[in-house]
C-alpha cells in the first residue's frame, strides 16, 4: 500500500467515525400531533367540537344601532336623552355562547346570552339569558314563559311591546319542563320568580313561585297554542292565546288575545298590585300582525295593538337585507292613549298620542 492510498483510508475512516458521534449527538424531535377544529353538524351550521372534547359550541350575535326622532310612542313625550328635543340613540353588542353536547339522558345544553349597550351615552352591561337544559328541563335566566312561549307580538317590529304581553325585555330565574310529542304537539310548565321591570315590582316575595302551564300545535299550515299563569304574591290568573297562519308562501299572518283577572286601574300610577302574567293596562288585550315577503331581500311587516283601558298602537316598518347578515330596517309607531296612561300623557307631555320613527341597522353573525 503506497502512501497516497494510506492517506485516502485514514481519511475515511475518521470521517466515518466523526459522521457516526454526529448522529448518536443529534436526536431528532417527533412532531407533535396537529388537533384541528371539527365541524360539529349534529345541531345545525356553525357548531364545531371544543378541542379535546365531544362538546358542540357556536357562537353568535349581533352589532346594532339604533337612531329615532318624534315622539316617544311608550310615553308620549320626545324621544331625547333627558327629555330633550332631539333624536335618541342605541348602540348594542350581543354575544350568545351555546354549548351541546349528547348524553344517556338527552342532549344537554348551557347557553349564555350577554349585552353591552349605550343608550344616549349611558353604558350598560347585563346577562340577558343564561340557562341549563337537560331532558326537556330547564334552569336559569330566560325570558319569561308568559311572553316567549307562544312567540314574541312581532318578531320583526322594533317597537312591538307599546301594548306590553311579556316581551323580551321581561326575563327571570325560572325552572321549567317541556314535553315534545309526536305531529307538532308540545306542552310546558314552570315556576318562576319575577323581576323588577319599569319599576313594577312583580317578584315572588315568599316561597311560592309564580307558575305557568301552557301547550300548542305547530303544523305547516301554522301554529296555535295558550297560556295561562298564575301570580304568586298578586293571586290573579293570566290568560293568552294566539293563532299563526301562513296563508301563502310569502304572507303570514297572526293573531293574539290576553286577559287577566282582577285589574287594578289604580296600579298604573302607584306601581303596585301588578299581574306578572298581565303586564297591559285594563282586563283584557289583543295583538295581530302580517308579514309580506315582496323580495328575497325585503319584507313589509304591520302590527296593530289594543288594551281595555284605551291605548292602541300601530306599528309598520321595511325589513331590508343589503348584504348577507346586513339589515336595515325603517319604522313608523303611532300611540293613541287611553285610560291612565292618557292621564299621564296629556299631564305631562300636553298630549294624547305619539308618533314617533326608528331606524334599525345590524349585522348578524
Amino acid at each position: 500500500m503506497d502512501s497516497r492510498t494510506l492517506l485516502l483510508a485514514s481519511t475515511a475512516a475518521i470521517l466515518a467515525t466523526s459522521a457516526a458521534r454526529a448522529a448518536d449527538a443529534v436526536v431528532v424531535a417527533e412532531p407533535e400531533p396537529v388537533e384541528y377544529v371539527r365541524v360539529c353538524d349534529a345541531f345545525g351550521a356553525g357548531f364545531f367540537y371544543i378541542p379535546g372534547t365531544e362538546t358542540c359550541l357556536k357562537v353568535s350575535g349581533y352589532l346594532r344601532f339604533d337612531v329615532a326622532g318624534g315622539d316617544d310612542v311608550f310615553t308620549g313625550g320626545p324621544v331625547g336623552a333627558d327629555e330633550n328635543e332631539t333624536w335618541y340613540a342605541r348602540s348594542r353588542a350581543e354575544l350568545r355562547f351555546d354549548a351541546r353536547s349528547e348524553t344517556e339522558l338527552g342532549t344537554l345544553r348551557s347557553f349564555a346570552d350577554t349585552r353591552v349597550q349605550n343608550t344616549n351615552s349611558d353604558n350598560v352591561a347585563s346577562l340577558h339569558q343564561g340557562y341549563i337544559e337537560l331532558g326537556g328541563f330547564q334552569v336559569g335566566l330566560n325570558d319569561m314563559l308568559f311572553g316567549s312561549w307562544l312567540g314574541y307580538a312581532g318578531s320583526s317590529i322594533i317597537q312591538d311591546d307599546v301594548i306590553q304581553y311579556g316581551s323580551d325585555s321581561m326575563n327571570t330565574n325560572q325552572i321549567s319542563y317541556t314535553f315534545k310529542g309526536g305531529n307538532g304537539f308540545s306542552a310546558i310548565i314552570g315556576a318562576e320568580q319575577g323581576e323588577i321591570f319599569n319599576g313594577y315590582d312583580y317578584i315572588i316575595d315568599d316561597y311560592m313561585p309564580h307558575v305557568l302551564a301552557g301547550a300548542k300545535l305547530q303544523q305547516q299550515w301554522g301554529q296555535i297554542g295558550a297560556v295561562i299563569g298564575y301570580d304568586s304574591v298578586q293571586e290573579n290568573v293570566g290568560i293568552k292565546a294566539r293563532l299563526d297562519v301562513s296563508l301563502t308562501d310569502s304572507i303570514s299572518a297572526w293573531v293574539m288575545g290576553g286577559y287577566q283577572s282582577d285589574y287594578d286601574s289604580d296600579s298604573f300610577v302607584t306601581n303596585e298590585n301588578r299581574n306578572w302574567y298581565g303586564p297591559w293596562e285594563g282586563d283584557w288585550a289583543a295583538w295581530g300582525g302580517f308579514a309580506f315577503k315582496v323580495t328575497e331581500k325585503a319584507t313589509i311587516n304591520g302590527q296593530a295593538a289594543y288594551e281595555e283601558q284605551g291605548t292602541f298602537a300601530l306599528a309598520l316598518n321595511v325589513n331590508y337585507e343589503i348584504v348577507p347578515g346586513l339589515i336595515i330596517r325603517p319604522e313608523i309607531d303611532y300611540t293613541n292613549f287611553g285610560g291612565a296612561r292618557e292621564d299621564q300623557a296629556v299631564s305631562e307631555f300636553g298630549d294624547d298620542d305619539a308618533l314617533g320613527g326608528i331606524v334599525r341597522v345590524q349585522r348578524n353573525f
